[in-house]
């Protein structure tokens, strides 16, 4: 009995070790997330793009941190899976009133995979199934913040109800003119109300934290009157005068707040001290958006690898098809397979590249890693990137086998059959992300319709708009998108035009926008080459036309809506602005939306 005391006892002191590291992350993610506040109050837009950045960072950093101390106190990798299932069962124990469990099993998991071999990864040592339920987790403190409030406006009494809603975050700005503010909101939402009767249960729930991203902090919350639930989103930015707030535009409902929270934008930063009960109160606003974008939304992103992955083996338990190629034109520099009914993409980077492509896995995966930590402006697509993952061989197709062990040799690794005859296929490293209509497919469906057809003239305009204004949405948070094919470009379910192909993005303010030269003689002019010099960063904005535009419906769109896109003083002029560091503003929303800008020029829409 000795020993096992001691092993236990062992066991418990790894996973309050355990437990310690991930509430030194939590501590530090919160505190961090808190510090937005401030920031949006002085309009340290600067300071809040860095905060962004770095957020991203801390949890692989506690994870190393925690790894190391296992390691150093206790020689965690020595010891008998007998102890890690120990380890386990107490830490399971340790989350007894925890007010973020499911993060830290998911911070158990991170920690434990870097020192048990893959073939310990499943229920009797990790948490590939949550243990401790998330559900109607508060924090019951005397002084804690509830997470939502719930204001009662009698009939005639809304605005008053908004008034007292806004002030109760404390915001140390005042506000132009929040009455009328208010009264722009007040008549939305009433707009919004199914008929005037208000009824027993009218009543305005906000959660109780403001959203903050880049320039703007957002109030989201629901009107509730009867059966009726009319989710909103209220953004809050300043006016640019003495530092004064305005409520923006009042956003209501499927249509306009998914968007906010889109795998194309940035992360939130909301302090949250249960952040499953801030999930729970978002997917009541957004039924249809799975958990783990919202996590990934809130920043907590490692969360919503998790929750992927077991949606991931939930759907491969309940599916037969087989993974294949994706259709579409094939790229350069990566290899990408889908699954038809799962609606994702899996992206696997090539082992060699043509020689067109200088570049190198390293900088590839530095390019995708700048994504994740830019302000994706609501144009670039998050991804998942996930190592060792495995799936079942008799799901794909032997044409993708075959492409994998031609075009990527080093990511694959098929296991020996286990006593079923079933083997693995290992990939060992991997970027998902959401699936979408490739551009040049949709202009294609679009063509196919005919010249003359209504329809497919309206969808040609829509795209040929849209993927300009992703363009500029780009340009606005300094990002150069490098290869411009309509390939490289997908169209989201709610008509977003969306960048996904990056191993050739650069900053803006790293390139060199030039004109082309004239030619000096008529050899020159009549060259099929490049005559005149090219540096590594040089870009030609009036080259794009050719590559771009060689479909007269195409070219007449484009040109009458974003042909300032050709011209080299439009990057230049935006070049200059951002390295005179001003912070551009890409709005989540249509202009028509603002209440008193809408008719004025914004710096990007």
């Amino acid at each position: 009995m000795f020993p096992q005391r001691l092993d236990s006892t062992l066991a418990y002191d790894i996973a309050k070790a355990m437990l310690d590291g991930f509430n030194r992350h939590y501590r530090l993610f919160r505190t961090e997330s808190a510090r937005a506040k401030h920031r949006f109050e002085t309009a340290d837009w600067h300071g809040q793009q860095r905060a962004q950045r770095e957020r991203i960072e801390f949890y692989d950093l506690r994870v190393r941190e925690c790894f190391q101390r296992l390691d150093r106190e206790f020689k965690a990798g020595e010891r008998p899976m007998s102890i890690w299932q120990q380890v386990k069962l107490h830490y399971i124990g340790l989350l007894v009133d925890h007010h973020q469990p499911e993060l830290a099993e998911t911070f158990f998991n991170s920690v434990t995979t870097k020192i048990l071999h893959r073939t310990h990864f499943h229920n009797d040592f990790i948490f590939v199934r949550p243990a401790v339920s998330t559900e109607y987790i508060e924090n019951s403190e005397p002084e804690a913040r509830p997470t939502y409030r719930a204001y009662y406006p009698g009939s005639g009494a809304l605005g008053e109800a908004l008034v007292r809603m806004v002030n109760d975050f404390g915001l140390r700005c005042e506000f132009e003119d929040l009455e009328r503010d208010v009264g722009f909101v007040a008549d939305a939402m009433r707009a919004r109300l199914e008929d005037v009767v208000v009824r027993t249960n009218f009543q305005i729930q906000v959660l109780s934290s403001l959203f903050f991203r880049n320039k703007g902090a957002y109030v989201v919350g629901k009107l509730i009157n009867g059966y009726a639930e009319h989710a909103f989103a209220l953004p809050i930015l300043h006016t640019g005068v003495d530092q004064k707030l305005a409520i923006d535009a009042a956003l209501f409902g499927e249509s306009e707040i998914p968007i906010l929270f889109s795998f194309a934008r940035a992360y939130f930063m909301v302090d949250m001290e249960v952040p499953s009960a801030y999930v729970q109160f978002l997917r009541s606003l957004m039924p249809r958006k799975p958990r783990n974008e919202i996590y990934n939304a809130l920043g907590l992103a490692k969360q919503g690898k998790t929750l992927f992955y077991r949606d991931f083996l939930h759907h491969l338990r309940h599916s037969t098809d087989r993974f294949r190629i994706a259709p579409g034109i094939k790229g350069m520099v990566m290899l990408v397979f889908d699954l038809p009914s799962f609606p994702y993409v899996f992206k696997v980077i090539k082992d060699f590249y043509p020689p067109q492509k200088d570049t190198t896995r390293e900088q590839i995966r530095g390019k995708y890693q700048l994504v994740k930590q830019h302000d994706r402006g609501g144009r670039m697509a998050d991804t998942l990137e996930y190592s060792g993952v495995a799936f079942p061989r008799d799901r794909f197709e032997d044409e993708l086998i075959a492409e994998i062990e031609q075009f990527a040799p080093s990511q694959l690794e098929i296991s020996a059959p286990d006593a079923q005859g079933r083997s693995e296929v290992i990939i060992r490293h991997v970027y998902i992300e959401r699936r979408m209509i490739p551009l040049n497919i949709y202009l294609q469906e679009a063509f196919d319709l005919g010249p003359g057809d209504p329809k497919g003239g309206a969808q040609i305009a829509r795209a040929v708009i849209e993927y300009g204004n992703a363009i500029k949405d780009m340009v606005a948070t300094n990002i150069f998108p490098g290869d411009m094919l309509w390939k490289n470009f997908g169209i989201t379910r709610h008509g977003k035009v969306v960048f996904y192909d990056y191993d050739e993005i650069e900053y803006i303010t790293d390139c060199n926008f030039r004109r082309v030269p004239a030619a000096r003689n008529d050899e020159e002019e009549m060259s099929g080459e490049i005559w005149y010099s090219v540096g590594r960063h040089d870009v030609f904005p009036e080259t794009f036309g050719p590559f771009l535009l060689g479909n007269p419906v195409v070219r007449e769109v484009f040109m009458k809506h974003h042909g300032d896109l050709l011209d080299v003083a439009f990057w230049q002029g935006h070049k200059e602005r951002i390295l005179a560091g001003h912070v551009l503003d890409v709005f989540p929303y249509e202009r028509e939306k603002r209440f008193l800008h809408a008719d004025q020029p914004g710096d990007c829409f």
